[in-house]
């Protein structure tokens, strides 16, 4: 089957699992796209699958400004293909929070540049940006990548300016970051608790 087939087939299948309930719901939480059939995640991920990673099929679902294809071409594209240029320019057409977080978890957590992409984010004035940003670091404290001194100053230092200035969703996912961080163990611990005292649930 071609890629031109596959995404036929795909785009198909989503009126299978439409939810005009779902889908009312994300718009009016401003998640805006020109399409959106409220699929729920755990099924796009479960298509997904059936097709692997393929590059072509996801370029090609990534340019539909539907909600189902984006979230799909998270899953299916190949890390090890994907270049900085080309993330930069998925990221122009991220606008919600829901698509950053899942680009981060998806997709760029697995690229051979994706703390430095992180950090780069995280230093964005842009709120989708700093939330994929922290998103994106979140998601390597989980698996294990610890940041070099330098770095982890900067990203306790870019925490407290978010702490205070930042907006709530940007927020929201820097205590994400913050908690996962902490998660590493009791010495990363206490450079939060050191750095960020006002955290005291911590």
């Amino acid at each position: 089957m071609n890629t031109k087939d596959k995404l036929k087939e795909i785009k198909q299948s989503f009126r299978l699992f439409m939810n005009g309930a779902t889908s009312s719901s994300m718009r009016k939480k401003g998640l805006n796209y020109k399409i959106n059939w409220g699929v729920p995640l755990p099924i796009l991920r479960q298509n997904a699958v059936k097709y692997g990673k393929d590059y072509e099929l996801a370029i090609e679902l990534w340019k539909d400004d539907i909600r189902e294809c984006k979230i799909m071409a998270t899953y299916i594209m190949p890390a090890q293909m994907m270049k900085r240029e080309q993330v930069d320019k998925w990221m122009e057409t991220v606008r919600n929070q829901e698509l950053a977080e899942l680009i981060s978890f998806n997709l760029l957590k697995n690229l051979a540049f994706s703390q430095t992409l992180a950090f780069d984010y995280m230093s964005s004035k842009d709120n989708i940006y700093q939330i994929c940003g922290y998103q994106l670091l979140a998601s390597l404290f989980v698996d294990g990548h610890i940041p070099n001194d330098l770095l982890i100053n900067k990203f306790l230092t870019l925490v407290q300016g978010v702490l205070k200035e930042g907006e709530l969703n940007v927020q929201h996912s820097a205590f994400n970051s913050i908690n996962k961080f902490c998660d590493l163990g009791e010495k990363y611990r206490s450079l939060v608790v050191k750095a960020l005292p006002e955290l005291d649930f911590l």
